[in-house]
């Protein structure tokens, strides 16, 4: 399809890398269950040879996310620490990473557990302070990692700056999109060499599925990175690239219920007399809603806030008493799930750290599903009542 860039993102899920099957005309694309693949003699094959290195479902949602990303190459990874995994293996021992102090905690353990003993050196400052980043910046800075927004307190880092940092230190900028989604937020527009993905969130949806994904748009790089997939082996099942192609058919209109019911809750609970601080990118008085504004389509669905009475005991009182928001780990499905930062996703984070950081042990963190915005204020509502 020539004319995929210029298609609009909710065309784009439905056909960008999507073709009816060859064989059989099959609408949706198969799920090719197989491990091996027959030569017709030594080297002589249809492009296909061993599951790990190829398999033609996994090579239509990567063609399919490369396109949502505005880029020319997309990689899928057997979840989405695969996928960071496999970012870092870039690096060599002696280069040097300038990264977010508010990350998700999964890739914080990666980075300080695995990948420091191996002589990688990891540096977590305020990025939305960019003056920060380029004092942590020297001539061994290889990479520059953001999330923005960021996991759990929804800051926004401008991540064309960034690029301008990056660019200038001869570092990739790697962008984890996750929070945003392609739907509302292109981060290689704006310069991102690397945007990743747990697209066991927002891209597939539905709570089903556990993969990660990596886009680029430099062929030498995504070679490195094919590499590293096809030698460390962390690649998906069709099974599971089925699933979360079937989910990005639908991600469209899922981010514009996630965006619409996360608006009104953010400022439900902001105007809550039992409600402290609020954090979500959409409030004017946010202190990166401009930047937010500029690169974001949407403010999104995730949503963290403190309670007046800044206690474990008031969270664990209000975490017990949600029905429609289930306790659980993870976001970005349609079913509306609420989770407890400290001891749940960021749990490998040092507290004094996370403290630092500003995520409060007491903080909470939801992640607001599709379901009728009435529904979930009630329940809200009764899990704050009995605060």
């Amino acid at each position: 399809m020539p004319f995929i860039r210029c298609m609009k993102i909710e065309t784009k899920v439905l056909h960008a890398g999507i073709e009816p099957d060859p064989t059989t005309g099959a609408i949706m694309t198969p799920i090719f269950q197989t491990s091996t693949y027959v030569q017709a003699a030594p080297g002589d094959h249809k492009g296909y040879e061993y599951a790990r290195t190829q398999n033609p479902t996994r090579d239509v949602l990567q063609k399919n996310l490369a396109s949502l990303e505005n880029m020319n190459f997309g990689l899928c990874f057997s979840t989405g620490m695969g996928a960071v995994d496999a970012c870092v293996k870039l690096l060599q021992p002696g280069d040097e990473v300038v990264s977010t102090n508010d990350l998700y905690g999964g890739t914080y353990r990666l980075f300080t557990k695995i990948f420091e003993p191996y002589g990688i050196r990891f540096h977590f400052v305020d990025m939305t302070r960019p003056e920060q980043v380029e004092a942590a910046v020297n001539s061994k800075t290889k990479m520059i990692w953001a999330e923005t927004p960021t996991n759990p307190l929804l800051r926004i880092i401008d991540i064309e700056r960034m690029s301008q940092i990056a660019k200038k230190a001869g570092a990739l900028l790697v962008v984890d999109n996750t929070f945003a989604s392609p739907y509302l937020q292109n981060p290689a527009d704006l310069g991102a060499d690397i945007v990743m993905h747990s697209a066991t969130k927002y891209i597939n949806g539905h709570s089903d599925v556990v993969l990660g994904a990596l886009c680029v748009n430099d062929e030498s790089l995504r070679d490195r990175l094919a590499f590293i997939q096809n030698s460390c082996g962390a690649t998906p099942g069709p099974q599971d690239c089925f699933l979360v192609l079937r989910g990005i058919k639908t991600l469209h209109i899922r981010m514009q219920r996630h965006c619409e019911n996360g608006k009104t809750i953010a400022h439900w609970l902001k105007n809550h007399p039992k409600v402290g601080e609020v954090h979500w990118p959409g409030f004017e008085d946010h202190p990166g809603y401009a930047i937010a504004a500029k690169q974001m389509r949407g403010f999104g669905g995730m949503i963290s806030f403190t309670l007046k009475n800044d206690s474990m005991d008031a969270a664990n009182a209000f975490l017990k008493n949600t029905h429609l928001f289930s306790l659980a780990e993870s976001l970005g499905g349609v079913e509306s799930l609420v989770g407890h930062p400290a001891s749940m996703t960021h749990a490998s984070i040092p507290k004094a750290q996370r403290e630092a950081s500003g995520l409060k042990d007491s903080l909470i963190r939801l992640s607001v599903g599709i379901e009728h915005i009435d529904d979930l204020i009630a329940d809200l509502e009764n899990a704050l009542s009995a605060v």
